[in-house]
């Protein structure tokens, strides 16, 4: 096993079960704090990233990472960076509906080499490394290259709550697709998870606008070794900047594509 994906594994099953307990207690017991508009972070987000930097600095106190809550922590190794949500979908965790995650994802030299993704409430870990492909909990993941169109296909997204001024492009972007025979949406609050699904092939695609790099470093690499195809709005290769995502496979993605650049606004094209 890759010696960095053992310790992210190990980093990420640790602030698991921080969030699962924390999950256990009741709501009130929780410190919530709103960091932007429809933005929140718990005590648990905290305490989970803590656990997380714990693991990675014993045994890689060179490393650099960057973390949601923590910002950019520099090591003497900045070529190594350690991309960590410890809790994407702290809303649904808020709000206790279960569906939320550990992300971690590796990048060396600018490249993302190692994804590790844990769903504490399920026990599901994907795990990727590099040219060594995806796994559910150590059984291989591949995605369904079959699908040739949208018909009937569903497709995973994420409303920008925190950028209302793209409200109008997103909702243009579901009529667009719905009328290109798009059956239904799964909108679960969880990007990290909705790449982990196109991988394990739950959800025939997805997109999203103005992710941050910690929300999809993992997710992206865990999608891409099970198959997926993963661009920015007009097919590039720039995500991580943008923020604006969609994967699936080559065809899905086509679609999705000649679908939504109609919509797009001259911000979204970027």
């Amino acid at each position: 096993m890759n010696p960095m994906l053992n310790i992210a594994i190990r980093a990420a099953r640790k602030a698991g079960n921080i969030i699962a307990k924390g999950y256990e207690q009741a709501p009130q017991e929780i410190e919530v704090a709103q960091k932007g508009m429809n933005d929140y972070v718990t005590s648990i987000d905290k305490a989970a990233e803590a656990a997380i930097i714990e693991v990675i600095r014993k045994s890689y106190p060179d490393h650099a990472i960057v973390g949601e809550e923590s910002g950019v922590l520099e090591g003497t190794n900045n070529d190594v960076q350690w991309v960590i949500d410890p809790l994407d979908g702290t809303t649904n965790f808020v709000k206790r509906f279960p569906h939320f995650a550990v992300s971690i994802g590796i990048r060396v030299n600018g490249r993302t080499e190692v994804g590790v993704v844990y769903d504490p409430i399920r026990n599901e870990l994907f795990t990727s490394v590099r040219g060594e492909g995806t796994k559910l909990n150590e059984f291989r993941l591949r995605i369904d290259n079959e699908r040739r169109d949208l018909d009937g296909a569903v497709l995973a997204t994420g409303f920008p709550f925190k950028a209302s001024r793209h409200r109008a492009a997103h909702l243009n972007m579901v009529e667009a697709l719905m009328n290109n025979g798009v059956a239904d949406f799964r909108r679960t609050g969880s990007a990290a998870l909705d790449l982990c699904y196109v991988a394990a092939g739950r959800v025939d695609g997805y997109f999203e606008i103005g992710l941050k790099p910690w929300d999809c470093a993992a997710g992206d690499l865990i999608a891409r070794e099970a198959g997926a195809l993963v661009t920015n709005f007009v097919g590039g290769t720039d995500y991580l900047r943008s923020g604006n995502v969609v994967s699936g496979n080559v065809r899905v993605v086509k679609e999705i594509l000649s679908s939504i650049q109609p919509t797009l606004t001259e911000e979204l094209k970027a």
